[in-house]
């Protein structure tokens, strides 16, 4: 457009609500007019009633002056215009007639039954085209599912039962098809039943083959999808009630006498230990400390079990197992001695299928219960089978709790252990794969086990073995491995009395004002000055009681502390 007024006859009022700019673009130009019938299906959405009455005369209207492509945008007002489109091109019917069926599911009842059911009966009278009756065959089946089977007894059913009778066996065949909708709606009307039966031709005896056929698949299909349900259900039903069992099994065995277990009990028990649900097996091992501790001296029937639940893939299972694992194997085991050969490598294959996942909790909890061995498996098991599977999980463990939990089972063995060369065989093993590791992940494990050690141990051996090379990290060039060591100062400390441990004392003095001298790193020099302070505290608090190997551990603290000032001093001048 390139004229003013063009412009101004394109132009409406903005305050006009859609149906009211609608009435008066189709007085308009031809583009406004599209524009309406194109959405003429949003105004149907939203005020069917209003739309009906002022839109679609004025429609009607616009619809003999439109051209063949431009007819698609109102194929809403196809059953009230047939006529119409009737006299358009075929691809044009069938553009109008699809976009009316959409519309069909948008409309309300009573539009449908005011502006499309009375032109439906109309129109599939045979005294109209084929096209038209075509048309009506399947909007009866669009229209069938929009009412209640009263209304589709009364309204429609004559209107079926007459297109069936039809001479054109293209409209019989297409009321076939639209059988299945109308089937539904009548809540399969016997008369409806009786009107398709009379379609004799042959296309209409394969169409009914084919629907049973289908109808037959899918029965069977949904008679399987039953049956595969009900025995998922029988199944779950029938593994609830063995975990009830597993549940209970302490109970029946103490009310049925123990020593009648191996002819009553010992079959069902075995069977659920070794039962195809995980959850089973599950209440099992959590079941599995009270049954053999009822067993008493006829704990040895059920060894063969405990072997199988300590070998389970599932981590649940032995999750439940590892909650009591103490009090089994104290049930099991006799001090000193092995009744279960089999028992070292069923429980070092759970290790490592517990190491092996993400479960670092359940592999802490395990070597937690493994410190129960140091009493009840002998020295040469624990040191040949145990001590080399607990030091690989110090040196490749990345798990902080789990590597101090291994730093105190085998410190544990180490203590229960009577055989000195042993003894010494591990304690060299951990000065060199940790003390003198070349990982500085592997020398702060070691400040670890020296942490342990001091708890576990005497004072004599501690010194002897651990004091040492601890101190002679003092020189390590990792600067968190001198700040865990500055943490452990006052834990060396009290291993020490004087006046006999005063050469030890006088070397750890040593140590401590090398590393004063040298040391760079803030986080280091500050733990030495709580160190000093808590030293200080603790003295004040006992100068009563203070001796003179004391009073030389005094002198030395002032040392250090004057070391200390000193140090700062010239952090603090070299910052400047």
């Amino acid at each position: 457009f390139q004229t003013a007024e063009e412009m101004d006859q394109l132009t409406v009022d903005e305050d006009l609500n859609d149906m009211d700019r609608a009435v008066q673009l189709l007085s308009g130009q031809e583009v406004q007019r599209l524009s309406v019938l194109g959405n003429l299906p949003g105004l149907v959405r939203q005020n069917p009633a209003e739309t009906f009455r002022r839109v679609v005369p004025k429609v009607r209207v616009s619809l003999r002056r439109l051209g063949d492509e431009d007819s698609r945008f109102s194929a809403c007002v196809f059953c009230t215009d047939v006529p119409t489109v009737e006299r358009r091109p075929h691809l044009v019917f069938n553009a109008w007639l699809e976009t009316l069926l959409l519309a069909i599911n948008a409309l309300p009842k009573e539009t449908i039954k005011q502006e499309v059911l009375s032109p439906l009966l109309y129109h599939s009278q045979t005294s109209h085209s084929l096209q038209s009756r075509l048309a009506s065959c399947r909007i009866l089946g669009k229209v069938a599912s929009k009412f209640e089977s009263h209304m589709v007894k009364q309204e429609l059913l004559p209107l079926a039962r007459s297109l069936c009778r039809d001479s054109e066996s293209e409209v019989r065949a297409l009321m076939c098809q639209g059988n299945a909708t109308q089937h539904d709606a009548t809540r399969r009307n016997t008369a409806q039943h009786d009107a398709t039966r009379r379609n004799t031709t042959q296309h209409d005896a394969t169409r009914r083959n084919t629907a049973q056929h289908d109808a037959t698949r899918r029965n069977t299909t949904q008679h399987d999808a039953t049956q595969r349900n009900t025995t998922q259900h029988d199944n779950g039903q029938a593994a609830l009630i063995r975990r009830n069992c597993c549940y209970n099994l302490p109970a029946l065995v103490a009310f049925s006498d123990p020593a009648r277990f191996q002819s009553r009990l010992y079959g069902p028990f075995s069977r659920l230990c070794r039962d195809p649900d995980a959850g089973v097996r599950r209440g099992a091992a959590a079941a599995f400390h009270q049954v053999i501790q009822l067993l008493g001296p006829d704990q040895h029937l059920v060894h063969k079990e405990l072997l199988v639940l300590l070998q389970d893939e599932d981590l649940e299972v032995l999750d439940a197992l590892m909650n009591h694992l103490d009090e089994t194997l104290e049930a099991v085991l006799a001090p000193g001695e092995n009744r279960v050969p089999e028992l070292p490598a069923a429980l070092l294959r759970a290790e490592q299928t517990v190491g092996g996942s993400l479960r670092w909790r359940l592999q802490e909890k395990l070597l937690r219960r493994f410190a129960v061995l140091a009493r009840l498996l002998p020295g040469d098991v624990l040191h040949q089978r145990f001590c080399p599977r607990i030091l690989l999980i110090l040196t490749s463990n990345k798990v902080l709790p789990v590597q101090k939990e291994a730093a105190r089972t085998l410190c544990t063995f180490l203590r229960y252990n009577r055989r000195p060369e042993q003894r010494q065989e591990t304690v060299d093993r951990l000065l060199q794969d940790l003390a003198q590791g070349p990982s500085c992940w592997n020398r702060l494990r070691f400040l670890d086990v020296c942490e342990t050690a001091a708890e576990i141990f005497s004072r004599k051996y501690f010194k002897k073995h651990f004091l040492i090379p601890a101190l002679d990290l003092v020189h390590d060039p990792v600067a968190n491995v001198r700040y865990r060591l500055c943490q452990l100062l006052p834990r060396l400390r009290s291993a020490l009395r004087l006046p006999a441990d005063e050469p030890l004392l006088h070397q750890m003095d040593f140590c401590i004002q090398k590393m004063l001298c040298r040391e760079t790193d803030r986080d280091v020099v500050s733990t030495i000055r709580k160190v000093r302070t808590s030293t200080d505290q603790g003295r004040s608090s006992k100068t009563s009681e203070t001796g003179p190997g004391q009073l030389l551990f005094i002198r030395w603290t002032r040392q250090v502390q004057g070391s200390s000032l000193d140090q700062s001093s010239s952090v603090n001048y070299s910052t400047a």
